[in-house]
């Protein structure tokens, strides 16, 4: 749907916000337990779509309500109205500000890691009504968030092989070279989605080597040169003039 850029310096949870943007209703968005903070989450709730975020060990999050399927309701509350009420209780005071914060649905289960120890995952969302969507059912959309792992991995290691670096070697041409990337790979999982609604299978049955490969034989005149930046091309067919 989107990306962002940025020196490897900057952090994912840095860059995350420049793609709020980008989300809207309709939209369910996954997230795993790096990204999450108050101020993030409070933006992309904002932006009308539905969010369901693992979170690490840090928010408190206390049962309003508890749901039959194992759910429940919670709160997250601003960092700054914690520190408030921690020093009002520090000092004694017995006008100790009353809890409010963001309402959220908290699903909890454990899993086994790849040592067969038990892991706990929490997740978040926004959708708080059991109705619209059960634990079981957003603990299995959750687990196909790792699909972008594999998405990675097949930019990196198969469409790009096996080199180390990329080719450009200014800031402005390395940006295009990973958009040209990203858009390449998003061609390629298009064209594999249109074949499996055809066939009436699961886009992840299909190979992305096999897709890959076909495509490489179908392109049979590709560009032998990068292309000049916007609004300095000439009026001329490069394939014939290199």
């Amino acid at each position: 749907m989107a990306a962002r850029l940025a020196a490897w310096r900057t952090s994912e949870r840095a860059l995350a916000s420049g793609l709020i943007a980008g989300f809207g209703p309709g939209m369910l968005v996954i997230a795993d337990r790096g990204f999450y903070s108050w101020q993030l989450w409070q933006a992309a709730a904002a932006s009308g779509a539905d969010l369901l975020w693992r979170v690490q060990d840090g928010p408190s999050l206390p049962v309003v309500r508890a749901f039959p399927d194992g759910s429940y309701e919670s709160f997250l509350l601003d960092p700054k109205v914690r520190g408030r009420r921690a020093t009002q209780r520090h000092r004694g005071s017995a006008n100790i500000e009353e809890p409010s914060g963001i309402p959220v649905r908290v699903i909890e289960y454990e899993v086994t890691n790849r040592e067969g120890k038990g892991e706990i995952f929490c997740l978040i969302t926004t959708i708080i009504d059991p109705g619209d969507a059960t634990a079981a059912e957003l603990a299995a959309a959750y687990q196909e968030r790792w699909e972008f792992e594999s998405s990675l991995d097949e930019i990196k290691t198969h469409q790009r092989g096996r080199g180390g670096v990329l080719r450009s070697k200014s800031p402005e041409m390395i940006r295009q070279e990973i958009w040209a990337l990203l858009l390449t790979h998003y061609a390629i999982r298009h064209l594999m989605c249109e074949a499996a609604d055809q066939a009436g299978k699961d886009p992840d049955r299909l190979s992305f080597m096999r897709s890959l490969r076909v495509i490489r034989r179908q392109v049979t005149d590709q560009a032998a040169l990068s292309p000049l930046p916007a609004g300095k091309c000439p009026g001329r067919d490069f394939r014939r003039n290199p």
